[in-house]
């Protein structure tokens, strides 16, 4: 039972916590663009199988042979998978945990700066000292 503990857990370290947390984290967002990959190359897959599937359904079993109705089912699958792959290997990359944190520390910046301003106004209009005097 005790070898289920973890290490941080028994010394307290904060300082491995941390470590252990952020290599936590790195492994899950890892995790993450992994499966993302994988169902893009699945997609892929699936559109290509997809593809040469409506082509033999309008040629060779000549349903709807009047019109080549399979180029324009195939050119808005090609569509959708082009976002999808601009999704996973550009946006993804822009957008990464990088730039999560640099947006999150943003923000916490900007509500400190805003707490800080409200305290201000708090002191300036109801200063200490008249309060103190009041109870006295």
């Amino acid at each position: 039972m005790l070898s289920k503990i973890p290490i941080n857990m028994v010394s307290g370290n904060k300082t491995t916590s941390k470590i252990a947390a952020e290599q936590h984290e790195q492994l899950e967002y890892a995790q993450r663009r992994i499966v993302q990959k994988k169902r893009l190359f699945t997609h892929l897959i699936v559109f290509l199988v997809g593809s040469l599937f409506l082509y033999a359904i309008n040629k060779f079993l000549k349903y709807g042979e009047e019109y080549d109705w399979f180029i324009w089912a195939i050119t808005f699958w090609a569509f959708l998978f082009i976002l999808h792959a601009v999704n996973v290997l550009v946006t993804r990359k822009f957008l990464s945990k990088d730039w999560e944190r640099r947006q999150r520390e943003k923000l916490v910046q900007l509500q400190k700066d805003r707490i800080a301003e409200i305290q201000k106004e708090i002191e300036t209009d109801f200063p200490l000292s008249n309060i103190n005097k009041k109870k006295s």
